[in-house]
């Protein structure tokens, strides 16, 4: 089964038990560096191992040198 999440304003589909680290992982994105925010609330790295829910919105955010 999958689920449906948004992602940066993209709907894309993921294995139903996806977790934040799982999809940095799947896009191909580095865990350091980097913000996660469900739903609109900023996702705590020490819940990065919990599965995400079917349509939830995911922002992730990624730092970037410079000024």
């Amino acid at each position: 089964m999958t689920i449906t999440l948004t992602v940066n304003g993209e709907e894309r589909e993921f294995a139903e038990s996806t977790t934040a680290t799982e999809l940095l992982i799947l896009l191909g994105l580095p865990d350091k560096g980097v913000a996660i925010a469900v739903d609109g609330s900023v996702h705590p790295r020490s819940r990065w191992g919990e599965v995400l829910h079917d349509g939830s919105r995911v922002e992730v955010l990624t730092a970037v040198q410079g000024g």
